[in-house]
């Protein structure tokens, strides 16, 4: 385990603390995770947290940004984003298949009434914080249980 120092600013925090009850504490779930994950990984020193394009953001040096959000439009999900021109989305898909919702190359998508799958999620939280040095390897470097 690492010691993560967290670069943050407190404008993702109120955002997340701007939404109703059930959909922060799902958002606090995530951010959790990916703490946790950023823990984990020995090569990362240190995570920013900020907003982008006025979401709760996460970033390593060597990774992909993770954005996490919930829109009113769609009251009942909320979704963890991706770069969409990396191979994250693609990759998840193609290795999780039915167990996560898609939108299209870009998200990860989850029902508030849902349990989140933590370990394929905190897989995929990983590799979108080691993105620079797994995107070469065959399916980012995760491998499944068999």
């Amino acid at each position: 385990m690492s010691s993560v120092t967290l670069l943050q600013t407190k404008d993702a925090l109120s955002v997340i603390d701007s939404y109703p009850k059930p959909v922060s504490d799902r958002l606090y779930t995530l951010r959790q995770l990916i703490l946790d994950c950023a823990e984990e990984v020995e090569s990362i020193t240190k995570l920013e947290e900020t907003l982008k394009w006025g979401e709760p953001s996460y970033l390593a040096k060597k990774g992909s940004t993770i954005r996490m959000d919930w829109k009113s439009k769609t009251p009942n999900q909320y979704a963890l984003y991706f770069k969409c021109t990396s191979k994250l989305v693609t990759t998840f898909k193609e290795l999780y298949g039915d167990t996560f919702e898609y939108e299209n190359n870009r998200a990860l998508i989850f029902q508030l009434d849902q349990a989140i799958p933590t370990q394929e999620i905190k897989q995929c939280i990983k590799a979108a914080l080691t993105y620079h040095t797994v995107k070469e390897l065959p399916k980012l470097g995760i491998s499944l249980p068999s």
